[in-house]
């Protein structure tokens, strides 16, 4: 009796199942279309965000702790204008060891000991010259058989040895000369060096910009690998877009870009690929391509994210159909449901081209 019983309630549910998906079924509308002509415009989408030209980290040169910060953010700087200063007093105290180094060293204030060497070297000249014309009287006395051999021989002597003074004299003032030049420049480099190192505690704006953010504050120590803010260009941006893979062959330098922001919302602006880079970020898939406005918005600022269409090609009088009435991109559903082969051409988001297989007259199903 228990077989018997389940047997009869099992059709009795299949069958209610089955009336209720018709009922369903036979609910829904059937939805209908007909190819129209329009324009299409076949583009790559884009997400992306703006970057200050010259846009960069600012990094100290040497370890130390922040003594002052010169601007603010958001203030306008020039090249080279001073942004941060840090201490150190070693490099201070080094600078000063090799300013009195060159001042010491220095070849104008070492001419006195030129010219003690140089006098020197007159009176022994004076006294090689006299000499000599002792030497050469008496070997005129010797040639006329007056004096001795012994007399003759003293002279000599002497004027070999005041000629031998004289050439000390000179080798002397001459190794002076050099060693005080030499002693000079090098105190005169080292003197440059300390200032450069000095001048590496003072941190400098590499370009004509505006401070977009100061990361660091006084009182802080600071190292080369610590950013202390990001400078830019306030005038001038880069659209920076992320293209998929798939779509990156169809990208050229020169296409038109179409962007649109939330901080503009509604309105959509022009601009063009200046650059494609070449390598692929990995992990997103994405190349990275570089466009600019053509006419900017008046107000822009770094990081601002943006959307982008990149336009491929564009036809005023296409027959096109929804894209959502395409199937496995080549066919369609005729109204008496029969399925037919298409040859497609652009695409957009919403939009495909048909170039054969259907007239504006045709009527399509959407398929299910």
């Amino acid at each position: 009796m228990k077989y018997h019983h389940n047997s009869a309630i099992i059709p009795s549910f299949v069958l209610s199942a089955f009336l209720l998906i018709m009922f369903v079924s036979c609910g829904q509308k059937q939805e209908y279309t007909q190819p129209v002509i329009e324009k299409i415009t076949e583009s790559v989408y884009a997400s992306g965000y703006l970057k200050s030209n010259d846009q960069y980290q600012v990094f100290a040169k040497a370890n130390g702790l922040l003594q002052k910060v010169w601007v603010k953010k958001g203030e306008e700087v020039k090249k080279g204008q001073l942004l941060f200063t840090l201490s150190n007093e070693v490099s201070k105290l080094n600078a000063a060891n090799a300013q009195l180094a060159a001042t010491n060293a220095d070849y104008h204030g070492n001419l006195d000991k030129l010219r003690e060497l140089d006098l020197a070297i007159e009176v022994s000249k004076k006294k090689m010259e006299n000499d000599l014309l002792v030497l050469e009287r008496q070997q005129k006395l010797w040639a006329e058989q007056i004096g001795t051999k012994f007399e003759l021989e003293q002279r000599e002597l002497s004027y070999a040895n005041s000629k031998s003074t004289y050439e000390s004299a000179k080798l002397r003032y001459n190794e002076l000369k050099k060693q005080l030049s030499y002693s000079s420049e090098q105190s005169k480099k080292n003197l440059s060096i300390s200032q450069s190192m000095l001048d590496d505690y003072n941190v400098r704006s590499e370009v004509n910009g505006k401070v977009y953010s100061i990361v660091k504050e006084q009182g802080e120590m600071i190292s080369p690998q610590t950013p202390l803010a990001i400078l830019g260009n306030a005038q001038s941006f880069t659209i920076m877009l992320q293209v998929d893979e798939n779509d990156i062959v169809k990208v050229i330098p020169g296409r038109k870009v179409f962007i649109t922001m939330d901080s503009y919302k509604g309105q959509v602006f022009e601009a063009v690929v200046d650059k494609v880079n070449p390598l692929m970020n990995e992990r997103s898939r994405t190349f990275e391509v570089e466009a600019t406005f053509t006419k900017a918005p008046e107000l822009l600022y770094p990081n601002l994210t943006l959307e982008a269409n990149i336009v491929m090609q564009s036809k005023d009088n296409a027959l096109t159909i929804p894209r959502k009435y395409l199937i496995d991109d080549e066919y369609v559903m005729m109204s008496e449901k029969k399925k037919k082969l298409v040859k497609v051409g652009l695409k957009d988001y919403q939009k495909v081209e048909i170039i054969e297989g259907l007239t504006k007259e045709d009527k399509i199903m959407l398929p299910r």
